[in-house]
């Protein structure tokens, strides 16, 4: 097996792409990298420290400012932003309001594209986002593309939302942000979200977790065997 086999999966808000590239990793024992964390913390930076969006020099001079990493807890990827652990809170709805305006950005996009793709270089690795196949690596020998029913997608992110104790956000604010994101992506000139020529599609409507590992093990098995 090639020593730097990249799995890229993309696809739209709360499809559960980070849930099956975990899994999946976990099965190959490869390393997961989750692109869209990594958004998600620059979107918390920007937010903390006031950074305009708008205003190209300000957002280049904070990108200077920040690390990012990842590490491994608990058989979980964690995401720390300049030594902060804050895999939960770039998951709350502030965060999730600004995170299509800021990955949006063409100075923002292309340095995180830069640091994807020097993790990929090495090492065999499964990443999630929304231009994974397209625009970090787009020769991955497997690219999957991830759907689902935009009203399960919201009940999905919704629940998630509860279990982390997060009860002031309702049903139909959570559909509305996903139809937002789902629009900024889509329609964004930088890297928009579309599904590559060769991407496998997986639409998850009605599939279980499980069905879904066992669906993407099946399309990564011959590549395993090179």
């Amino acid at each position: 097996m090639k020593k730097n086999l990249v799995i890229a999966i993309d696809g739209y808000s709360s499809c559960g792409k980070s849930t099956l590239a975990k899994a999946l990793a976990k099965q190959l024992g490869f390393i997961y990298i989750d692109s869209g964390a990594m958004y998600r913390a620059v979107t918390l930076y920007f937010l903390r420290n006031h950074i305009d969006i708008t205003d190209d020099l300000k957002v280049a001079d904070a990108l200077k400012h920040i690390e990012l990493n990842f590490h491994a807890r608990d058989y979980e990827s964690h995401i720390t932003l300049n030594g902060e652990e804050v895999s939960d809170e770039i998951r709350l709805m502030p965060v999730s309001e600004n995170v299509s305006e800021v990955s949006a950005h063409k100075i923002v996009r292309h340095e995180m594209v830069k640091q994807q793709q020097r993790m990929g270089k090495s090492k065999n690795i499964v990443m999630d986002g929304r231009d994974i196949g397209t625009t970090v690596f787009p020769e991955a020998p497997l690219k999957l593309f991830m759907t689902a029913d935009p009203k399960i997608r919201a009940e999905r992110r919704f629940k998630e939302l509860e279990s982390k104790g997060n009860n002031e956000t309702t049903l139909e604010e959570v559909f509305e942000n996903l139809a937002h994101r789902d629009y900024a992506d889509t329609t964004r000139k930088e890297s928009p979200l579309v599904r590559a020529d060769d991407a496998i599609i997986l639409d998850n409507t009605n599939l279980t977790q499980e069905e879904q590992l066992a669906f993407a093990l099946e399309k990564v098995q011959p590549f395993l065997n090179n």
